[in-house]
């Protein structure tokens, strides 16, 4: 892969107007903007992060999470950026330079497809198809089609609801910059090729869309003649993984510290724990100097330097690993190389987190919950799609938005037409919707 064709802002759905295109705001920023300004990433503020939403403290959900990551990856894509053109100097004055921008707005993306309740919501699609009542409809859907039900990936609902023309819609989606849509794509492979921990990064119903960009950009098919689609990764999509790990990581400590889950001296063990004794000693002192003694100021403090450390780490990384990230031959991720000391500084984060965060009551709470909510919306509506003659059909069918496919005559696409009915819901509007339909909640009470 070479960085002149790896960016590219060619958007989706609007090839043909590609030459015409002059504007003082560059493609990319307007990706971003067109981003923020649009309902399913104001629908972000109220699906859950990790933490229930919101208490008296008001924790991470996916909206504040995806600024964050988007800000890092801003960072990430600009020192990236600074010191490939110092390595490359034909770079200069190029559209790489505009690599922050992009990264950062992938950023943004990345869990725009993600259900309800988090992964427990994500888990429960799955789950209808492989456990529950979708499983006899393994007999009337292809197979292509039944991989993706049964490996239902947040990832590749994004990317969808990126490009899909739904109904009402214009041809290519949110109609985004080719480069902007490979940066948010993580396993660039169809379901099919989705394995053991079954991540994939496109539905079959997208794979044509994934296919002209990665053509477009040069990005390498790695898949032979009938097998699985799989594809080498966009460079740039390590950075917006980076971004990812170091903020999920560090801000669901942070959020855990808040709540009284993480004693305020293990955390501060933690986060001094990416650093040597000199620097801490250093970065104790500086607190002591500037006078903070609030211990929730401490941790935002540590955050911050942590974060820090970890995106120059990270920025390291790819630019002593281009050759291989460029070669598509890169494994792991970019935390994957980090130094010794900081790696095993987030080895024991992410080990404390698996203990007292995600086994945490609070939020096994949600995620039980959550599954049986999500659960039951998928048994309701998809038998309602199956069986759309049914009086009680009808009537849950007219509840689904006008911009989803429910009414088509074939059976996938209603199928499909419901999971993007479930998955773009608010957990408050999911559990609204599943109080009404069981009749615990009605109007008049």
């Amino acid at each position: 892969m070479n960085w002149q064709q790896l960016i590219s802002n060619k958007r989706l759905g609007q090839e043909h107007r590609h030459p015409e295109r002059h504007d003082d705001r560059t493609e990319f920023k307007r990706d971003y903007d067109r981003l923020i300004f649009s309902a399913p990433f104001r629908r972000l503020q109220n699906k859950t992060q990790v933490f229930p939403l919101p208490g008296s403290i008001f924790v991470h959900n996916r909206l504040t999470h995806s600024l964050e990551v988007a800000s890092v990856g801003m960072s990430l894509g600009n020192d990236v950026a600074a010191m490939l053109t110092k390595k490359h100097p034909e770079l200069k004055d190029q559209l790489f330079q505009e690599i922050g921008q992009i990264v950062a707005t992938a950023c943004l993306a990345h869990d725009l497809g993600n259900p309800p309740f988090g992964h427990s919501g994500e888990k429960a699609i799955q789950s209808f198809f492989t456990e529950g009542a979708g499983y006899d409809l393994q007999r009337q859907v292809s197979a292509n089609f039944w991989n993706d039900l049964t490996h239902f990936e947040g990832n590749a609902n994004a990317f969808r609801l990126l490009t899909h023309q739904f109904k009402g819609r214009r041809p290519g989606g949110f109609v985004m910059t080719y480069s902007t849509l490979a940066s948010i794509v993580k396993y660039p492979f169809s379901s099919s090729a989705a394995g053991k921990k079954g991540k994939f990064g496109f539905f079959d119903s997208e794979k044509t869309y994934y296919r002209r960009i990665a053509d477009e950009l040069g990005i390498p098919c790695k898949s032979e003649v009938g097998e699985p689609l799989r594809y080498a990764r966009h460079p740039l999509v390590y950075l917006v993984e980076a971004a990812d790990d170091i903020c999920y990581e560090i801000m669901d400590l942070e959020d855990a510290h808040k709540l009284k889950i993480i004693s305020h001296a293990d955390t501060m063990q933690l986060l001094l724990g990416f650093f040597d004794e000199e620097t801490q000693i250093r970065i104790q002192n500086r607190i002591a100097e500037e006078g903070v003694n609030d211990n929730n100021e401490k941790i935002v403090y540590l955050r911050a330097c942590v974060i820090g450390k970890l995106e120059n780490e990270c920025v390291r990384v790819f630019v002593e690993h281009e050759d291989e990230i460029l070669n598509g031959e890169f494994q792991g991720s970019l935390i994957d190389h980090i130094s010794d000391l900081p790696q095993a500084a987030y080895k024991r984060c992410c080990e404390l987190s698996v203990q007292h965060i995600y086994k945490s009551r609070p939020v096994l709470d949600v995620e039980l919950s959550g599954y049986q909510i999500i659960q039951t919306l998928m048994e309701k509506f998809i038998n309602a799609a199956v069986h759309p003659e049914r009086f009680y059909s009808k009537h849950l069918i007219s509840r689904v938005s006008s911009q989803y496919d429910i009414d088509a005559p074939d059976l996938e696409t209603r199928i499909m037409a419901i999971i993007d009915y479930i998955s773009g819901m608010t957990d408050v509007y999911a559990l609204d919707v599943f109080q009404k339909i069981n009749g615990i909640s009605l109007p008049i009470i």
